[in-house]
Parts: structure tokens; C-alpha cells; sequence
């Protein structure tokens, strides 16, 4: 398994941003971590990092579902409408502590991987890992 040139980190609260970021960096899955507390932040963050000379576009999204600003559907939406050719090698996964029924079908509609219970934890990281970057 490679490692992953960059990873973004979508979270309103600072402290799960923190510890994600920690979590990554200790298992040594990625080379540099993108922190954004909403959907708008994270949008700037596609662009700054996806359309530059060198990119170092992220290959994973973690993506929380209610934030302020830009909600993760919110952001999902915008994000499609995006003219990023990277947009087929990015990985988005919808970190989340509850959904609403109506919010997760919505969700299936859109291009997400997946969707994981907060905490992120060492194995659903690998596990994550695992599913969508071994054939690199």
C-alpha cells in the first residue's frame, strides 16, 4: 500500500480535525494533511491544491456531515459541478456520528466511497485503506 500524497480533513470541530490529523501522521498512511471546518473551506482547498502546477491534490476526503457554512452534502453538491480532471481519483468517505435517513439517501446519490462512525480509529483507517488504495 502507498502513501497517500495528501489527505483532507472536512470538520467543524477543531479537536477531531486534531486528533484525525494525529492519527494519520502516527500511521505514516500520508505525506500531507489539508484541514478544513466547513464545506466551503474545503471546496478552496480543491481548488488551491487541484488545479496548481503541482498538485498535490488530495487522494481521500474525510468529510463530516453537519457543519456551519457548507454542510457535507452541501459540499458534495458543489464539488460535482467542479471542473477537476483529479475529481475520478478522489476518495470521499463521510465521517459521521448519526444520519438521517433522507440525508443518506441523498448522500447514495452523490460521490461518495462510503461512510464511517466517528471515531476514526487505526483499523478503520486501514480498513479504508485497504478498499480503495491497494491497487495503485
Amino acid at each position: 500500500m502507498s502513501i497517500l500524497a495528501s489527505v483532507l480533513l472536512v470538520d467543524d470541530d477543531p479537536t477531531t480535525n486534531y486528533l484525525n490529523k494525529l492519527l494519520l501522521t502516527r500511521m505514516e498512511v500520508t505525506e500531507q494533511v489539508f484541514l478544513a471546518e466547513n464545506g466551503e473551506q474545503a471546496l478552496r482547498t480543491l481548488v488551491q491544491t487541484c488545479t496548481a502546477e503541482n498538485a498535490t491534490c488530495p487522494r481521500l476526503i474525510l468529510l463530516d456531515m453537519n457543519m456551519p457554512v457548507l454542510n457535507g452534502l452541501a459540499f458534495l453538491e458543489a464539488y460535482v459541478q467542479m471542473p477537476l480532471a483529479q475529481r475520478q481519483a478522489i476518495v470521499i468517505v463521510m465521517l459521521t456520528t448519526s444520519l438521517h435517513p433522507l440525508d443518506l439517501a441523498r448522500a447514495q446519490e452523490l460521490p461518495i466511497a462510503g461512510f464511517l462512525n466517528k471515531p476514526l480509529t487505526k483499523e478503520k483507517v486501514m480498513t479504508l485503506l485497504q478498499q480503495h488504495f491497494t491497487h495503485q
